[in-house]
Parts: structure tokens; C-alpha cells; sequence
């Protein structure tokens, strides 16, 4: 672990607010796919060895972490938003959303919400915003793993539903093959319409006729 990655955490723990619950997000930068967000909350005595952000990390030790999270966690929250949704409101509120419903679906109120970035609007809980969290603190990184492996999951779902755009492989990011498979087929029923570039490619090449 890394030397104070419980620091938010103890500060907390030092004035008795002792369920802390960490909470970040997954798949906020693709084309396509839900944004997935989760919240952890862990006992004060917690000690996972090789926790860090999860972009940090490769898939078998995201997977592996994932199981320990799980094990060891008081409560975990997950919850999504979908496309047509992202869509409609803009990924920052639908981030906001998803941080919401994954906390509401924790099976313990905590006392604090330590959040990735910037403060969540209106929420009820105390809270406390940090940058670039997920490398800060046990909690948010432990929810930026549980994120990003649930929305990995659901990504290779869909790859096997919409094989031709290999989300398994490219989980909704703009890589350039994945642009290319969208230029010659068009986007699926999970793009992001209103996401560059593929709000643009629908504009240029395929017009009115989606």
C-alpha cells in the first residue's frame, strides 16, 4: 500500500465519523456504453497490499483486487447510467447520477463520502471532493476498481451482443479501428450520438438517414 493512502480516511476517523465511503466512476471518456459508478466503504483497520487507481492497473490485478474489495468491504454500491441517458443529460450529470444511485444502494449510511474530482451536487451526506482521489485514498481507489471491472464486464457483454465493433476488446473507447468499424457501419444502439467523433460521423457520413 501506499505510504498515507489512508490519510483522508484517518483524518476522518480521528473526529469518530468512522464509515467512510469512497465513491468514483468508470467509462466517462467513450463512445459507447453505460458510465458505471461505484462506492466502497471499508472498516477502519483496512489494509489491502497492491490497491491503487485502477488505471494503474492491469486487468488480472484489477480482477484479483476486485475479489479482496468484495471480501473485505462493509458495503459496496454499483449502479449505471445508459447511453440514451448520457445522451439526454450530458456525461457530467449522468457521472453525478451514477455516484448517487451507487451510494443509495449501499447497505450502511456513511458518515462521509470521499469523492474522485469535484463535489457531488446536492447530496444530503457530508462530503469531501479530491482530486485525482483515486490515487490518494483506499477508498476511492477500491471503488475505481469495482467501477471499472463492472463496466469491463458489461463491455464484453456487449461485444458478444454487437460482435462487428469489438467492444470486449476496445470497451467503447475511440480507438481507431473501433472509429473505422463505426464509419462503415454505423453506430449500434449503444453509442454515445452525441459524443465526438460520433456525433460527427453520423453528420458527414451517414446524414439524415440515422
Amino acid at each position: 500500500m501506499k505510504k498515507n493512502f489512508r490519510s483522508f480516511e484517518e483524518k476522518w476517523w480521528s473526529k469518530n465519523h468512522y464509515l467512510i465511503a469512497g465513491v468514483d466512476e468508470a467509462g466517462r471518456g467513450p463512445v459507447a456504453g453505460p458510465v458505471v459508478s461505484a462506492a466502497v466503504i471499508f472498516p477502519d483497520n483496512i489494509s489491502i497490499d497492491g490497491i491503487d487507481d485502477s488505471k494503474e492497473l492491469t486487468p488480472e490485478e484489477r480482477e484479483e483486487l476486485f475479489q479482496i474489495i468484495m471480501e473485505k468491504a462493509l458495503a459496496v454500491g454499483v449502479a449505471y447510467t445508459d447511453n440514451v441517458v448520457i445522451d439526454k443529460i450530458n456525461i457530467l450529470q449522468a457521472t453525478y447520477l451514477t455516484m448517487k444511485r451507487a451510494l443509495a444502494k449501499l447497505k450502511i449510511l456513511p458518515d462521509v463520502v470521499l469523492v474522485d474530482g469535484y463535489p457531488i451536487p446536492d447530496l444530503v451526506l457530508k462530503q469531501e471532493s479530491i482530486i485525482k482521489g483515486d490515487s490518494k485514498s483506499i477508498s476511492i481507489a477500491a471503488a475505481s476498481i469495482v467501477a471499472k471491472v463492472h463496466r469491463d464486464r458489461i463491455m464484453e457483454f456487449y461485444g458478444m451482443e454487437y460482435p462487428e465493433y469489438n467492444f470486449e476488446t476496445n470497451k467503447g473507447y475511440a480507438t481507431p479501428k473501433h472509429i473505422e468499424i463505426i464509419i462503415k457501419k454505423g453506430p449500434c444502439e449503444i453509442h454515445r450520438k452525441t459524443f465526438a467523433p460520433v456525433k460527427e460521423i453520423i453528420k458527414k457520413v451517414f446524414g439524415d438517414k440515422i
